[in-house]
């Protein structure tokens, strides 16, 4: 389930207790095994080995400089959903033209970006996307490559917030608009039709419904091929799960990739991914340590000093993260609701958690690196962590804990 183990009580990344991060970088702290992240990624590119394919990381689960650093090193490409992600990429090392570049509301300014940098393509999500994107290119005398983003209505069976594969969704163009949407593109003079793309959710654990959509995306391959319209390749997106708990079984990566594979053989299309999570989720936790105990209400609870604004998972999906101590006391334990201090009642980061703690004791929420940082805030004015990249027996700050007085460097007072 995670990049942690525990060896004689104590939590271990990698070479390093968790206890000695703690300790040296402070709390709250994420903290990240780049060998995990490394197997993670080499999960999709090993089980591809042999196909013409390029494993795209969804920069938005996390996109730390060390993180993208460490996968570009490994030949990954990248997908972005804005001009700040392209110049991340890029300052770490990534090649532009391993950048695919999706989004529903990319402005001019953005796609003036992509197309100065060379990426590999855009990932078009609206028919009105078209016009705008075949103007910018015209007025900078280039040719845009594109990939019509379908949505082809198949529910992902997953959290509705990150569901993006129904009609009812804002993404994506509709399955039944999709080849008079492919026909105009292929009919403006600075666009380059390359390839379709489909991304149905995020957090799936049963694969039927990607492979439903597949098909649904093959079928239209054919109709284009058909008309005369031929791609390069195809995106299947991302959204395979993690496991998060135990009653979770989490997808085999490598049956999946392989079933792609399969699907797309004799085909000529290259395959494309656009994994995050299944890279990242289990490779990073968040510590964390506790302030207070509450044990004179009608529930216990243990304040620490994390919350909704480093980790906002549990507040806006209810989801659920494993809560560990860091070193295993020999205490009784009892039941907490481990909340953190900010004013909400939605400031909750687990429910009726049997743990065993004092104030004090340090704890580890685990599965925490996908979408933990890169969703963290300021709000109650609290600066955002630091984190720590584990590389062997090395703890190394990746990025420094913000200032109170950075928060509001750039506002200003009346006179």
């Amino acid at each position: 389930m995670s990049a942690v183990r525990r060896a004689d009580g104590e939590l271990w990344m990698e070479g390093v207790p968790l206890s000695a991060v703690a300790q040296r970088f402070g709390t709250p702290c994420y903290v990240y095994s780049r060998a995990a992240i490394e197997a993670g990624w080499r999960a999709f590119d090993d089980a591809l080995a042999g196909t013409d394919h390029l494993v795209c990381y969804a920069v938005k689960a996390n996109s730390n400089l060390a993180v993208l650093g460490t996968l570009a090193r490994l030949g990954s490409g990248f997908d972005i959903v804005s001009g700040g992600e392209l110049a991340r990429v890029l300052a770490a090392g990534g090649r532009a033209e391993r950048v695919i570049f999706s989004g529903v509301g990319k402005s001019e300014a953005e796609m003036r970006q992509g197309l100065a940098a060379g990426i590999k393509c855009f990932n078009v999500e609206s028919e009105p996307e078209l016009d705008r994107l075949d103007a910018v290119a015209a007025s900078m005398g280039r040719r845009a490559r594109v990939s019509l983003r379908v949505n082809p209505d198949v529910d992902a069976r997953t959290h509705p917030y990150i569901s993006t594969g129904l009609k009812g969704n804002k993404f994506g163009i509709p399955h039944d608009r999709a080849v008079a949407a492919y026909e105009r593109a292929a009919g403006l003079a600075h666009l380059e039709v390359t390839g379709i793309d489909c991304h149905i959710g995020s957090q799936i654990l049963d694969p039927a419904p990607l492979g439903e959509a597949l098909e649904r995306v093959m079928d239209l391959v054919a109709t284009l091929a058909a008309r005369g319209i031929r791609l390069a390749h195809v995106d299947v997106g991302g959204g395979l799960g993690i496991r998060y708990r135990e009653s979770e079984a989490a997808p085999d990566v490598g049956a999946w990739c392989r079933q792609v594979a399969a699907r797309l053989a004799g085909t000529g299309h290259a395959i494309v991914l656009e994994p995050g999570r299944s890279i990242v989720g289990n490779a990073g936790a968040l510590l964390t340590r506790v302030e207070y105990l509450k044990t004179d209400k009608e529930k216990r609870f243990a304040v620490v000093d994390a919350s909704m604004s480093e980790l906002l998972r549990p507040a806006l999906y209810e989801a659920w993260h494993e809560i560990v101590p860091v070193a295993s006391p020999a205490r009784e334990s009892a039941l907490y609701d481990v909340v953190g201090p900010v004013c909400e009642s939605s400031d909750v980061l687990g429910f009726d958690r049997e743990l065993a703690l004092a104030p004090g004791d340090a704890l580890a929420i685990l599965s925490a690196g996908a979408y933990g940082m890169a969703m963290a805030s300021n709000y109650n004015t609290r600066p955002r962590p630091c984190e720590v990249m584990i590389d062997g027996e090395r703890a190394v700050e990746v990025r420094a804990r913000e200032s109170v007085a950075s928060l509001f460097a750039l506002e200003r007072t009346l006179d």
